[in-house]
C-alpha cells in the first residue's frame, strides 16, 4: 500500500537542480524543520505547566531521534556483493533509540509518599521521540496528525482528569506515633458518605506516622472533601490532614 506520506517524499526526492540532486536533501531539512516545530509544540505545553522536561528537552528528544532515523535511511552505503545488492535493516537504529529515551524518561518520574509525579512528562519525552522518527522517516502527515492528538490529549483531557481526581483524592495525615485513629477516620468517613481505600502507613524522622489513603466521593467532593479533611483534623492525635489531586486543603 503506498501512503500520501510515501508519495510526498517520492516527489520530493526527484528534485534536481541542474545535475545535482537535492531532493534528499531537501527531504532532511523538511524532516528537522518539521520535528522541531511539532515537538516544540509539546515541549510548550509542558513548559507552560513549569515542568522540569521542558521546551529544550522535547525538542533535543525530538531532533536527535529525526536525525538518527535519518542517518539509518541514508548514513549507509547499500552493500553490494557481485550482482546481488544486500538488504540492510534501517529499523536498527530507530529500535535502540527507542529503549534509550524510555531511560530518559524514567528520570523525570518522582515517587514520594504513596505519590508518583512526572508520569506524563516522561510519556511526552517519549512520544516526541516517536515523533522524530516520524519526521527522520518522511511521514509528515502521520508526525502532524499526532502531534495533534497528543495536544488535544495534554490540553483538553486534562480537565476531564481533574474532574474524576476531584472524586478520589489522595488523603495525607500525619498523626503522632502511637495513636489510635483508625476507627475515628472510618467513623468520619462513613458520615460523610466517604469510601476509604488503599490505606498505607509509614514513620517519619520524627516519629509521626504518615497515613495515606484514597477517599472515594459520592457527593458534591469541593464540599463533601472540605467538611471531611475539617473533621479529620479535630481527631485526637492528628497533627495534619492534606487533601491532594486539587481539591481541600
Amino acid at each position: 500500500m503506498v501512503t500520501i506520506d510515501q508519495i510526498i517524499a517520492e516527489k520530493i526526492a526527484s528534485w534536481y537542480i541542474g545535475e545535482w540532486p537535492v531532493g534528499n536533501l531537501a527531504l532532511c531539512l523538511i524532516a528537522l524543520f518539521l520535528s522541531t516545530i511539532l515537538c516544540g509544540a509539546v515541549g510548550m505545553e509542558r513548559e507552560s505547566r513549569g515542568r522540569t522536561a521542558g521546551l529544550r528537552t522535547h525538542l533535543l528528544v525530538g531532533m536527535g531521534s529525526c536525525i538518527i532515523m535519518i542517518i539509518s535511511i541514508y548514513g549507509f552505503p547499500k552493500i553490494v556483493y557481485g550482482e546481488q545488492v544486500l538488504n540492510r535493516d534501517i529499523a536498527r537504529l530507530a529500535a535502540q533509540v527507542i529503549a534509550g529515551v524510555g531511560f530518559l524518561g524514567a528520570g523525570a518520574i518522582i515517587h514520594r509518599n504513596s505519590s508518583t509525579k512526572g508520569l506524563t512528562t516522561a510519556v511526552t519525552i517519549w512520544i516526541v521521540m516517536t515523533i522524530g522518527l516520524a519526521c527522520g522517516s518522511m511521514n509528515f502527515i502521520l508526525a502532524t496528525g499526532g502531534t495533534i492528538l497528543i495536544l488535544l490529549v495534554l490540553i483538553s483531557f486534562r480537565k476531564i482528569e481533574t474532574r474524576i481526581a476531584q472524586k478520589n483524592p489522595m488523603i495525607n495525615m500525619v498523626v503522632k506515633k502511637g495513636s489510635a485513629i483508625l476507627s475515628s477516620v472510618l467513623e468520619i468517613a462513613d458520615r460523610h458518605n466517604v469510601t476509604v481505600q488503599e490505606f498505607n502507613s509509614t514513620l517519619d524522622e520524627e516519629g509521626n506516622m504518615s497515613i495515606f489513603f484514597v477517599a472515594r466521593i459520592s457527593n458534591d467532593p469541593s464540599k463533601t472533601i472540605l467538611g471531611f479533611v475539617a473533621d479529620l483534623e479535630k481527631v485526637d492525635g492528628v497533627v495534619s490532614v492534606s487533601a491532594m489531586n486539587g481539591v481541600g486543603k
